[in-house]
């Protein structure tokens, strides 16, 4: 006979329920019993019985029952001023042992930002923000005046950056910013409030600058996560209207031009604002409005500062991109200067102070070569274009970037983009330009249809938008006829391009694909038609060319048999070879 299944759970589970019960129930004990000393001014010890249960819960729903208790209990101690400054000695001492208690729950906040739990890492953020604020507001009340917990933030800053592992993992930690904290933290507070933004900014640059790159490998790749994702940085004075401590929003007294800074407001870590001091003087003269230099503004009136926000966003920026530079993985540093150059036109350069303070870094990428060089010519050309940066050579370093390769490259389409518009100007010389198209053609002879099929248009718009290359169609090429191109001269000024003709795109009208030689027809005709628009050729791959090929309309059947005379009877096996008929003999051999 078989034993019936039994219809309680195994002593093992049933010992493991009741001791989740009792833990709950211990954490409920000690948060009643500082909540009531709190308020009686009576014993805190428990909180160290907290914190230590909190430290040893193995389960991640008993360690978010404890840290959320312990923010209960937090609050209230902030909240009734027994954190502040003053008393005797022995409540400085008590104050004291509050500060480390409170050190000690950051702090295991900050690793369970990379806790293998996700709910536990978004809630650890949430309490140290909230956290943040209530000290925030604290200080205020004590000081009479808008405060920013400094310190508190700093340990907020270094976890996001630096990534401590967790008290509850037991895998390794790999550093990386893990995304959901990421697009919480974005979305919360940095893409929105305009005083964590300042602060995180520059307590970003202060670590960044410090730290080296072989001790946190990871450190400049986190950085970059969250800088390159603001798009809503302030252009307005007016838009400085957001703000976490809600006391930061209150209007700061006037900057006067003798006024000196406070003792408190961090005057040596800020020295590094006299750097900016020449584009923001230059600002206010022109506005012919009075002011104190800008490393003079005490925290509060820096962050009713448009110039102060632009000032640390530069500042980050600058310590950051010699970092990425700086990675020891090859491929990872190009990743990295790849993500940072994509973002540097739109959502950078505009506001820096001064955008020429990154020429060095993005000539060095120019340098570099390939796709990150690539990327770098066009920062380098809108510093150029937009802040009159002067850069002879940059047409020299276009030119150099002609090779083969790019012809063959997956970046080949981004490559036509940038090369269209940096000679979109109609007051470039014929002789450089003559070098890049007679280059091209050239190229043109060993490259995919695809790419033979951008180049056309290309050089039909340059044509029609310089007459004087006219004469590179029309000059004839017979058997007497010496190419005068030079195609291993650097210099786009002296390869005698304009001296030559571009044969080699008119050999592309025997091209074996239909599409390549019916374009390229286009220069034996009569340049009326308006330009081409560069976007409609540019994503063309075999795969493209062939679908177009196989769905195109065919107009005129092709060939499918071979007349060979009316002599010729293939069936009885007799042929009258016609003469010189040269197909007929092979047929007859055949035969």
């Amino acid at each position: 006979m078989t034993r019936p299944a039994p219809s309680l759970p195994p002593p093992s589970k049933k010992r493991k329920i009741q001791k989740e019960s009792e833990f709950t129930k211990s954490i409920q004990r000690l948060e009643e019993q500082l909540t009531a000393a709190a308020a009686s001014n009576g014993s805190l010890n428990p909180l160290a019985d907290l914190l230590q249960l909190a430290f040893t819960a193995g389960d991640a729903q008993d360690t978010s029952k404890a840290i959320y208790a312990l923010y209960r209990v937090f609050v209230i101690i902030i909240s009734g001023g027994k954190l502040g400054t003053g008393g005797d000695e022995a409540a400085k001492v008590v104050k004291a042992w509050l500060w480390d208690r409170l050190n000690a729950y950051v702090d295991f906040l900050c690793g369970l930002l990379k806790d293998d739990e996700k709910l536990l890492r978004i809630s650890a953020l949430q309490i140290l923000f909230s956290l943040q604020k209530h000290l925030s507001s604290a200080s205020s009340v004590s000081d009479s005046q808008p405060q920013f917990h400094v310190s508190q933030f700093r340990k907020i800053v270094s976890a996001l950056l630096l990534c401590p592992a967790s008290r509850r993992s037991t895998q390794g930690n790999d550093g990386v910013l893990d995304a959901d904290v990421l697009q919480l933290f974005h979305e919360t507070w940095y893409s929105i409030h305009d005083d964590v933004r300042w602060f995180f900014l520059r307590e970003a640059g202060t670590l960044i600058t410090n730290a080296s790159v072989s001790e946190h490998p990871d450190l400049p790749a986190n950085l970059l996560a969250i800088m390159e994702g603001l798009n809503t940085f302030p252009t307005e004075k007016e838009e400085l209207n957001a703000w976490w401590v809600s006391e930061l929003g209150a209007k700061p007294p006037k900057p006067k031009p003798s006024q000196k800074r406070r003792e408190g407001d961090d005057a040596a870590d800020d020295d590094w604002r006299k750097f900016f001091e020449d584009d923001t003087a230059s600002k206010d003269a022109d506005k012919k409005k009075p002011g104190a230099r800008l490393h003079k503004l005490t925290i509060h009136q820096s962050l009713h500062s448009l110039p102060s926000h632009r000032a640390v966003f530069t500042r980050a920026w600058l310590a950051l991109l010699p970092k990425l530079s700086a990675v020891r993985d090859v491929e990872k540093s190009k990743s990295l200067s790849s993500r940072a150059l994509s973002v540097m036109h739109r959502g950078v350069m505009p506001h820096l102070t001064r955008p020429v303070l990154i020429m060095d870094w993005v000539g060095g990428c120019v340098d570099h070569g390939g796709s990150i060089g690539l990327l770098a010519l066009n920062a380098l050309f809108v510093l150029m274009k937009e802040y009159n940066l002067d850069y002879p050579s940059f047409y020299t370093k276009l030119y150099a970037f002609l090779d083969r390769d790019v012809l063959h490259s997956k970046h080949r389409a981004r490559f036509f983009r940038l090369t269209e518009l940096f000679l979109s100007s109609t007051h470039l010389p014929a002789t450089l330009l003559a070098s890049f198209i007679k280059r091209l053609a050239r190229l043109s002879l060993s490259a995919p249809p695809a790419a033979v099929i951008m180049i056309i248009p290309f050089t039909y718009n340059t044509l029609k938008r310089h007459p004087a290359l006219m004469a590179m169609i029309h000059r004839p090429a017979d058997e007497a006829f010496v190419d005068p191109f030079d195609p291993v001269e650097p210099n786009p000024l002296l390869t005698k391009a304009i001296e030559s003709s571009l044969w080699e795109l008119n050999s592309h009208r025997e091209h074996y694909l239909a599409g390549v030689s019916t374009l390229t027809k286009i220069f034996s005709e009569a340049f009326t038609k308006p330009s081409y628009a560069m976007e409609d050729f540019l994503d063309h791959t075999y795969g493209t060319l062939f679908d177009a090929d196989a769905t195109r309309k065919i107009k005129k059947e092709p060939p499918v048999a071979l007349e060979m005379g009316k002599h010729a009877d293939l069936f009885s096996g007799e042929v009258e070879v016609l003469d010189g008929d040269a197909v007929s003999e092979l047929w007859s051999f055949a035969i």
